[in-house]
């Protein structure tokens, strides 16, 4: 019995996934759990394992295409199979994620809930298919879905090549005049799902090279990152908010127990634990910042679970710190030492990049006092933690030199208004200028 093995959900807000490398070919005999390849998202390199011990009939994406969850990437003729069905992948059914449309695959006995099976980009009828995920992606940006070259097996258009179009345009087609009947059908099992008819976005000119130009080709994780933060910046209207707050005294505070800490401690006790510290407490008391847009609903998060951005080289990945709220600034201090460590040693998993509800990023680690985040999907916000300066500033009427910080929110004006967020970030203010010896403890 011939069964599907379908991208599976590799973290909580993940979509889609992008095959790195096979490590099977078409004839290998697999054992049930052993890994048939390895997959990249804009949060974790992961591998997918066999649903069932068998022998491989059929590789259905190429090293390279990007899939949504639920599409088929292999077949396997499985052994002793019985005529009943067994599941073949592993789903994610959280309501609070909004899930591409899906359709039954073309089997002989239809299976509900089943995404769609895009083998080609013709099947036998001559109807043109696409996959759930590309279709979302033409609508959203009104292409035609016919003029688009397909990469993929049999010219199947796949997702990868929408985005090239939307960056760089699609050759227009001469006119032709044709009778409504003979126009390209987009076939489903399911309801219909009917791809905007537009004209074609004018091709982007070709940037010339030139003598010492480098071109740099992009990894499978950069198109998962971009693939992401394109998907945040077209679903999410974000606007932006800044506030000033004086550290001084928190500076002052840290830097009399850093040496003493460390030694103790075996770890570093850096500034943006105490920032981590604070906005926890301050989304604890302004839980509605701590939300999520899911489509005819908000979710207001119980769970307070922090994703902090570390960036390597070449990829940005964002693990999860758990119940921030419950917290020391000491055990948020190692947490972050431990899973920045594991991103840049290749140890971190999936299961510690899952969850997270707000994100705070470090940009002032490498120098930037202003910025704007965009927010890291489906998540509500997203505040920037700027560099720490010296400036004068006036003080009970006196001007003197003080360690000022700028925090940058970027928020989704579905979910949040200004007025909430002022208060947030006013509360997250008093909490790091009240940071001192006397009413502050790490421990």
């Amino acid at each position: 019995m011939i069964e599907n093995i379908k991208m599976p959900q590799l973290g909580e807000s993940v979509t889609e996934g992008t095959i790195s490398t096979w490590l099977v070919k078409v004839g290998d005999h697999v054992n049930k759990y052993d890994p048939l390849a390895e997959v990249m998202t804009d949060k974790v390199n992961a591998e997918v394992p066999s649903s069932f011990s068998g022998v491989i009939k059929e590789l259905i994406a190429n090293e390279g295409d990007t899939l949504a969850v639920g599409e088929v990437i292999c077949t396997i003729e499985v052994e002793g199979a019985s005529g009943e069905v067994a599941a073949t992948t592993i789903e994610e059914t959280k309501p609070a994620e909004k899930a591409a449309p899906a359709a039954p695959a073309p089997t002989q006995a239809p299976v509900a809930a089943a995404p769609v099976q895009t083998i080609s980009k013709t099947d036998e009828s001559g109807k043109v298919r696409y996959s759930p995920a590309v279709l979302r992606l033409a609508q959203e940006n009104n292409l035609d879905l016919s003029l688009i070259p397909g990469t993929g097996n049999n010219g199947r258009v796949t997702r990868k090549d929408v985005l090239n179009v939307i960056a760089n345009g699609v050759p227009q087609a001469a006119p032709v005049a044709v009778e409504a009947a003979a126009q390209p059908v987009v076939a489903q099992t399911a309801p219909a799902v009917e791809v905007a008819k537009a004209p074609a976005a004018a091709p982007a000119p070709v940037i010339p090279t030139a003598v010492g130009d480098i071109e740099i080709p992009v990894t499978g994780v950069r198109k998962a990152i971009a693939a992401n933060m394109l998907r945040s910046k077209h679903e999410a209207p974000h606007a932006w908010m800044m506030i000033e707050v004086d550290v001084t005294n928190l500076v002052n505070y840290r830097n009399s127990l850093k040496d003493s800490f460390k030694q103790k401690e075996g770890f570093s006790l850096t500034f943006f634990a105490f920032f981590v510290k604070a906005v926890a407490q301050a989304l604890k008391e302004y839980p509605m910042i701590n939300s999520m847009w899911a489509g005819d609903k908000i979710i207001q998060k119980k769970d307070i679970n922090l994703s902090i951005a570390v960036a390597t080289d070449d990829a940005l990945f964002v693990p999860v710190i758990k119940n921030a709220d419950e917290k020391t600034i000491k055990g948020i201090a190692r947490e972050i030492t431990e899973l920045a460590t594991k991103v840049r040693t290749g140890k971190l998993k999936s299961d510690e990049m899952q969850g997270g509800t707000f994100t705070v990023n470090n940009t002032g680690s490498f120098g930037s006092v202003q910025s704007a985040g965009i927010i890291n999907y489906p998540q509500a916000a997203i505040l920037q933690i700027e560099s720490i300066v010296k400036r004068p500033a006036v003080v009970n009427g006196m001007i003197g030199v003080r360690d000022m910080v700028n925090l940058c929110l970027s928020l989704d004006h579905r979910v949040l208004d200004g007025f909430i967020c002022g208060k947030f970030l006013g509360r997250v203010k008093e909490i790091l200028e009240n940071t001192t010896k006397e009413n502050t403890s790490i421990y």
